[in-house]
């Protein structure tokens, strides 16, 4: 039975270009329905954080007003009924990539506050596309791809197609401007082969062992690609 491990960020803010605080964390939908999926299918999932902090899951994500009120109502439901599981997972830095066969991290804005920069992060990210392991990223969870460098201090994701929340999606969304960096131009900047479909459409784009989708939208079928790959 394949072993999953869910990466999610312990951000519960995004320190913005001018100092102010945007309150954030992970996206609420990215992760249920990423985990949800992922447990149907047989798998065993486990969660870890940088130093075993409890994720914040971003309010808007479970705002009636934002994602409506069918969504907010099962978003809620199964983080209550995953409670114990959500408020302690393991300690990024302890953890054994060996043990696992998928590392996957849904987004929200916390990972482009902590997890693009984590050197445990790397590490895990590093060993496991070393060992040809599934690695999965939805929105702003590609992010985490920046922390990897390998022996060489090189970006080992360089080349390699992927997606992310899009500079466009970005704006619409209304949190580009006043932004420390946007996601999707540092990809390419860095050397990744960006590929992005229509505007909040579902995409998800397959390079091998990496595995990315667009948009919290797109996180049903990140996760139907992340049971395929490893059947």
């Amino acid at each position: 039975m394949p072993n999953i491990l869910i990466v999610l960020s312990a951000a519960d803010r995004w320190t913005r270009a001018d100092g102010s605080v945007y309150e954030t964390g992970v996206w609420a939908e990215e992760f249920v329905v990423i985990d949800e999926a992922l447990i149907k299918a047989g798998f065993e999932v486990d969660l870890a954080s940088p130093g075993g902090v409890a994720p914040t899951m971003d309010k808007r994500s479970l705002d009636t007003k934002t994602v409506g009120e069918e969504v907010a109502r099962r978003m809620r439901g199964y983080l209550a009924k995953n409670s114990a599981r959500i408020e302690a997972p393991l300690v990024l830095a302890d953890v054994d990539v060996s043990r696992y066969d998928a590392v996957v991290v849904p987004g929200g804005h916390g990972p482009v506050e902590d997890l693009y920069k984590d050197p445990d992060m790397g590490r895990v990210l590093v060993e496991a596309n070393r060992n040809q392991k599934i690695i999965a990223a939805v929105c702003h969870g590609p992010a985490a791809l920046l922390a990897a460098k390998d022996e060489t201090g090189q970006w080992p994701f360089a080349g390699r197609k992927m997606t992310s929340l899009t500079d466009e999606e970005e704006i619409e969304f209304g949190t580009a401007d006043n932004a420390p960096w946007l996601l999707a131009d540092t990809l390419r900047k860095s050397g990744a082969v960006f590929e992005q479909g229509p505007n909040w459409a579902v995409h998800v784009v397959e390079d091998g062992n990496l595995l990315t989708g667009q948009n919290p939208g797109s996180s049903a079928a990140l996760a139907e690609a992340v049971t395929a790959a490893l059947r």
